[in-house]
């Protein structure tokens, strides 16, 4: 059923020119829809968020898919689809509050640090005769474990790792003890 407000549904593209495997995939290795396909499902999206009490049926009828099925699966990749776009935008967020921690830590570690004790500079006499405050290594060893996790989180958040595998081997031997194998029979 159509309320004759809806915006007219484009019509259905040819396969892109070209051989199959230059067409867009995506992560899993399915075929992209073409644009046109993608434009129908989203209006039957819009159809179903106007109209909660829209049969599938309905949406189908109104939209041009050939069952309601094919309708329903429609609405639900676009669902899919906001769903991934808001995780990709997750994503984006805290790749790039890692970004900013590992810009402060590299800033860390291209400073020079000097030994401090009770509030004065630790010095030393160098071959000239010269004093010369002792450097301090622990702020830049900090700053490269700090650059080491953030990697590690970075990773993390991307899915570079492969999951860990556990393999359990081995046998397990009962052993009663008292009985005589042979009243057992």
């Amino acid at each position: 059923m159509t309320t004759g407000n809806e915006p007219p549904v484009p019509a259905e593209h040819p396969t892109p020119p070209g051989p199959s495997w230059e067409r867009p995939r995506d992560r899993r290795g399915n075929f992209l829809p073409a644009q046109a396909t993608a434009n129908r499902a989203a209006h039957a999206a819009r159809l179903k968020a106007a109209n909660p009490r829209m049969t599938y049926q309905q949406i189908a009828d109104a939209v041009g898919y050939s069952n309601k099925g094919d309708a329903w699966r429609a609405v639900q990749e676009c669902r899919e689809s906001v769903k991934r776009a808001a995780g990709a935008e997750l994503v984006a967020a805290e790749a790039q509050q890692l970004d900013d921690l590992f810009a402060a830590a590299l800033e860390v570690l291209e400073r020079d640090h000097v030994v401090v004790s009770h509030g004065k500079v630790v010095t030393m006499l160098d071959e000239d005769g010269v004093e010369k405050p002792i450097p301090d290594d622990g702020p830049k060893l900090a700053a490269i474990r700090e650059m080491r996790a953030i990697r590690e989180s970075y990773r993390k958040l991307l899915g570079v790792d492969q999951p860990q595998q556990v393999a359990v081997s081995g046998a397990v031997r009962y052993e009663v003890v008292g009985v005589d194998p042979a009243d057992l029979t």
